[in-house]
């Protein structure tokens, strides 16, 4: 492999590790385009299959499916094959999936698509964070970890761009568009540009030190510590790192008992928490239903398709917000004010979706209470998305010690997805038992109970190296 320092002019330090984290988060955007691109595709699917409401929402959610497999199976495949292979592996997934999931011909290959699709997104969700916090320097590390926020929601932003647009161009997501193809096959389609730059972009990037002094590579780990701090450091460094790992085995899954108690370690039961919480507060009913949830109250579909634009917009200002707070007033209180402004305006929505009127069999609202409504979703959006939406990835890939946080990462994200896959497989049927109102007042109380989880249970990490991570 090449590196900037080999071939000619050499790059600044900063500016390599600027470049490798970027392209590492790539896969954020994928993993952001991915989840978002459903958003508009909901009817087109409906009409394709022939699916009800319950059939809608395993098309949905099937992807979380392989999310959960592939966030467990990559945190631990990538203690044995590297961080950089697996975001590889990544990679050749997403471009199957996104093929597949536009070509499908009907709902269980539609279904199979997506969740090799999920298993791209699950591995890229624990795989980014992971590679980007075991190349940053302590001093910014949250500022460029934050960075997979960013691309999760540039993501976001851009499948809901290109949805809208090519609605627009079409009429709907049903009608055909190019050669034949209905619209929201092109929707899926869009996504094979970015998987493939992100494909070609990994071959050129180090894996990471971590992993190759764990697989007994020190040489080699040498080389890219040296690319990414200063060369008097590195010796202690390696010294550091080789002091945190088991000398008797090779990171595994059983490293996150304790040997003396026989009990999970205390840091992989937060670490669920944080995982778990991010997706009861319901941050992604919005991204995977926004424009299903808008033309419910009254918004046509167009309008519905550029309000999810106008979120994008909005979690991105979030999310560049958050980048500039975090490594100065650190991780917790970011979840913690985030956690509160959730509960509060998740709860401006309940208020506004109980004033809905029933109109020919679907709710509406009034124009003032309309706009209430969409001011309330959007300061939601803002508060998630300068909190939980970044700072939760940014812990998961920081707060375990060196010898489990692979493993650590795989519990954590097997169990991240399986509460972002309870939470959109049940939101339907929510929406057509208890409403709008039940719905988001669940999620309204589940924020309020995050604010008190992270009080009581996280634990700062702003500053720490990876090596000074404890257990408990």
């Amino acid at each position: 492999m090449t590196t900037p320092y080999q071939a000619g002019r050499p790059l600044g330090r900063s500016t390599y590790i600027l470049i490798i984290c970027c392209i590492a988060a790539i896969g954020g955007f994928l993993f952001g385009f991915d989840s978002g691109v459903i958003n508009g595709t909901v009817d087109g699917l409906q009409s394709a299959f022939g699916s009800d409401s319950a059939g809608t929402g395993f098309n949905v959610a099937s992807m979380l499916l392989g999310c959960a497999v592939g966030a467990f199976f990559a945190g631990r495949l990538a203690d044995r094959f590297g961080r950089r292979t697996l975001l590889i592996v990544a990679a050749v997934f997403f471009l199957v999936s996104a093929w597949g999931s536009g070509i499908a011909g009907g709902s269980l290959e539609f279904v199979i698509y997506r969740i090799l699709g999920g298993m791209a997104v699950g591995a890229a969700s624990v795989m980014t964070p992971a590679y980007i916090s075991e190349v940053a320097p302590s001093a910014y590390r949250g500022r460029l970890a934050t960075i997979q926020q960013v691309a999760i929601i540039g993501g976001l932003f851009m499948a809901f761009l290109s949805n809208y647009a090519l609605a627009y161009v079409s009429s709907s997501a049903v009608a055909e568009l190019w050669l034949g193809f209905a619209t929201w096959r092109w929707m899926f389609w869009m996504e094979l540009l970015p998987a493939a730059v992100f494909l070609v972009a990994l071959l050129f990037i180090p894996e990471s030190p971590r992993y190759l002094i764990s697989s007994g590579r020190e040489s080699e780990a040498r080389r890219v510590l040296g690319l990414v701090m200063p060369e008097h450091e590195v010796g202690g460094k390696l010294d550091e790192i080789n002091a945190t790992l088991a000398r008797d085995h090779k990171p595994r899954l059983r490293d996150v008992i304790n040997r003396a108690t026989g009990k999970v370690h205390g840091i992989v039961w937060v670490g669920i928490g944080l995982a778990v919480f991010q997706q009861l507060v319901g941050i992604n009913v919005v991204f995977y239903y926004g424009a299903v949830l808008w033309q419910s109250v009254g918004f046509s579909e167009g309008d519905a398709l550029l309000i999810n634009v106008i979120s994008g917009a909005v979690s991105i200002a979030a999310c560049l917000l958050a980048i500039a707070l975090i490594d100065k007033i650190g991780r917790k209180p970011l979840l913690w004010v985030g956690s509160l402004g959730m509960a509060v305006t998740l709860a401006c929505l309940v208020y506004a979706f109980s004033t809905a009127t029933l109109v020919d069999g679907s709710l509406r609202l009034g124009d003032d209470m309309g706009m209430f409504a969409l001011l309330a979703a959007n300061a939601y959006v803002f508060c998630f998305n300068v909190s939980w939406g970044p700072v939760m990835w940014v812990m998961l890939g920081e707060m375990f010690p060196n010898q489990m946080r692979g493993s650590g990462l795989a519990i954590a994200g097997l169990c991240q997805w399986l509460a972002n896959f309870g939470i959109t497989m049940t939101f339907p049927i929510l929406l057509a038992s208890i409403g709008l109102t039940g719905a988001y007042s669940f999620y309204a109380v589940c924020a309020a109970l995050s604010a008190y989880f992270v009080l009581r249970g996280v634990k700062e990490t702003r500053g720490k190296e990876l090596e000074e991570m404890a257990y408990e």
